[in-house]
């Protein structure tokens, strides 16, 4: 069975930092892009940043500057440090994983950890 698992996630203030985690269980963690999403209430699903298998990263605008995605092979591991919050990154993030080569669509999804940032 694949599951990815996220913790790190909590209540700071604006200005704070928090670093996300994502570990993978049941596959070999290499060949899949690995990404963050987010969800706010009453908003869509958004895209956050991704750390592809080769090792290019990217990220949505509004994040770009603050956060980092990074990630660890060895661990299976995928983070996102979170630097300079704001009370807009408020939401629920969850890591989701797509094999390279496969289509576009995510094959994977984690439960999501809660992430609260007061003004």
């Amino acid at each position: 069975q694949v599951q990815l698992v996220e913790s790190g996630g909590g209540s700071v203030q604006a200005g704070g930092s928090l670093r996300l985690s994502c570990v993978a269980s049941g596959i070999s963690f290499r060949p899949y892009n690995m990404a963050w999403f987010r969800q706010a209430p009453g908003k869509e699903r958004e895209f956050v940043a991704v750390s592809q298998s080769g090792g290019s990263t990217s990220y949505v605008e509004s994040v770009k500057g603050r956060f980092t995605v990074f990630r660890d092979n060895t661990k299976n591991t995928v983070y996102l440090q979170m630097n300079s919050l704001k009370p807009e990154d408020t939401a629920v993030y969850c890591c989701a994983a797509q094999y390279i080569f496969g289509g576009s669509r995510y094959d994977y999804w984690g439960q999501g950890t809660q992430v609260t940032v007061s003004s």
